[in-house]
This record gives structure tokens, C-alpha cells and sequence, in this order.
């Protein structure tokens, strides 16, 4: 439901209030009618037509998403326990109604705001690889874990949001199941990449490879962030954990598998 306006000849807002279904009568100078309407029963004579399913759809999502960016950009400014709907709304440029329609409760705005700071370092991911087609399974990973030590505004803000947000999950509880999918398709990502570097290597080998290094840059992230470690120092440490894990999954690659071997049980 929606309350519709008519504006007179100088541009003021006017008239009394009519009950539903009534009409506005144009004799003259255009009256103001005040009609509470739904947004699909909207009379014709009203010159506004009502919106498609997809236009109300598309308009529903734009202000979801405004909300989740805000809510991102006020985590990253105050942390999560400086989150309040009252900031948030402003930030958005929304209202704490529309907020709450959308949200349905504090637990439900964080693992949806969670989730949303995971998609945006996916996808500023993927347009570094976009840009750099031609580079080599090494050179790709290293890009890939290296966007995340970048001195730029969306980066430090979503790097900041999303170690606020997992330093949260210690208490907020209902934030593990979120982050626990979020990190797992975050290390098989990781891990496969590290395959194309390295084909033969153990499937164990690169998983275990995968969640050291993103335990890795999780943590040069948050000491550059609160400004113990410098960002060209962190950056070479990355590189060098890339390095010593590569080299560490060529020893494997050279190993007689072990993975698919049956055991001596099996065969009696």
C-alpha cells in the first residue's frame, strides 16, 4: 500500500482525504486527492499505471542491496556492535521501516550482510582475472590473494567488514553456519587454483594447502588493518606463503599416492 499524490497548478501538496476507489475529477485547475490505493488496483484515471511484477521486484532488490552496502560500510566504520538501525537507514537513505520489511530481525541483517561482503571480494576477484587473461596459473593465484591486501577505499572496506564480522561469530552464534559456507567455498576455490598450478598433487594436499594460506591472508589482512604490519610487508609474506605452499605441493605431486591405494584390509 502506497498514499498517491495530485499536485495543484503552483506545485503544493493538498486536498482531504478520499476512501479507496474514489475518483479525482480534473475540472479546471487540477485538484489534489489524497487516495490510499494498492499499488495493483491503481485506477487508470489516475495516469499512473501499475508497476510490472519485475519492475517492483527489480525496485525491492536495488533497496535490499542499498541496505547491505550500508550496513558493510557501517560495520567497517564501527563494528558490529556500533551497528544501529538508526545509522544504517540514514547511510542507505532509507527508513528503519523499510529496513525492518526487509530484515526481519539483527541475526538475519549479519549473515545476509555477510554474505553480501563474500560476494563483492568474489567479484572484484574475478575482474582482475578478466583483465589479465593471459597470465599463468601462479601469476593468477597470486593475484587472486594479493586483492585482498590493496590500499583502496572498497577493499579496506570490505576486508575490515568482513574480519568484524567473523571476529562476531565468537559470540554471535547464529553468524557460524554463514561463515563456515563462506570460508569452505573461499578454500575450495583457493585449492583449486593451487590444482592448476600443481595437476599431480594430492586432492588433501591442496585443501590442506588452501587453508593455510587463507588462514594466512586473514591474518596479514587484519594486522595491516589495525596497523601493526605495513601493506608492503604483508604483501611480501603473502607472496612468500604462496611460494613455500607451492613448493610444499611439488614435494607431494613426487610422492607415491597414497589416496587411492587400497589397504591391505580391503584386498583380504
Amino acid at each position: 500500500m502506497r498514499w498517491l499524490f495530485r499536485r495543484d497548478g503552483r506545485g503544493r501538496r493538498a486536498g482531504r482525504w478520499r476512501p479507496r476507489g474514489t475518483r479525482a475529477h480534473l475540472t479546471g485547475r487540477t485538484i489534489v486527492h489524497l487516495t490510499k490505493v494498492s499499488v495493483n488496483t491503481l485506477p487508470a484515471s489516475t495516469g499512473a499505471p501499475p508497476r510490472a511484477p519485475q519492475q517492483e521486484e527489480h525496485a525491492l532488490s536495488d533497496r535490499r542491496t542499498a541496505i547491505l552496502e550500508a550496513a558493510a560500510t557501517v560495520i567497517a566504520r564501527r563494528g558490529v556492535r556500533g551497528l544501529r538501525v538508526e545509522e544504517l537507514a540514514e547511510e542507505a537513505g532509507v527508513s528503519k521501516a523499510l529496513i525492518y520489511y526487509h530484515f526481519d530481525d539483527r541475526a538475519g541483517l549479519l549473515r545476509r550482510t555477510l554474505a553480501f561482503v563474500n560476494n563483492r571480494a568474489e567479484r572484484y576477484t574475478a575482474e582482475q582475472e578478466a583483465a589479465d587473461p593471459s597470465a599463468g596459473p601462479l601469476r593468477r593465484l597470486e593475484q587472486a590473494l594479493l586483492l585482498e591486501l590493496q590500499d583502496l577505499p572498497h577493499v579496506r572496506e570490505n576486508s575490515t567488514a568482513w574480519g568484524e564480522l567473523r571476529a562476531s561469530a565468537v559470540f554471535e552464534t547464529e553468524l557460524r553456519s554463514e561463515l563456515a559456507l563462506a570460508s569452505v567455498i573461499w578454500i575450495r576455490e583457493v585449492a583449486d587454483q593451487l590444482g592448476e598450478v600443481r595437476p599431480t598433487a594430492p586432492e588433501s594436499a591442496l585443501v590442506a594447502s588452501a587453508e593455510r594460506l587463507t588462514a594466512l591472508l586473514e591474518g596479514l589482512s587484519a594486522r595491516w588493518l589495525c596497523g601493526i604490519l605495513p601493506l608492503p610487508d604483508a604483501r611480501t609474506a603473502m607472496r612468500e606463503g604462496i611460494a613455500v605452499e607451492v613448493a610444499h605441493l611439488a614435494r607431494r605431486a613426487a610422492e607415491p599416492s597414497t589416496e587411492d591405494t587400497p589397504s591391505r584390509a580391503n584386498l583380504d
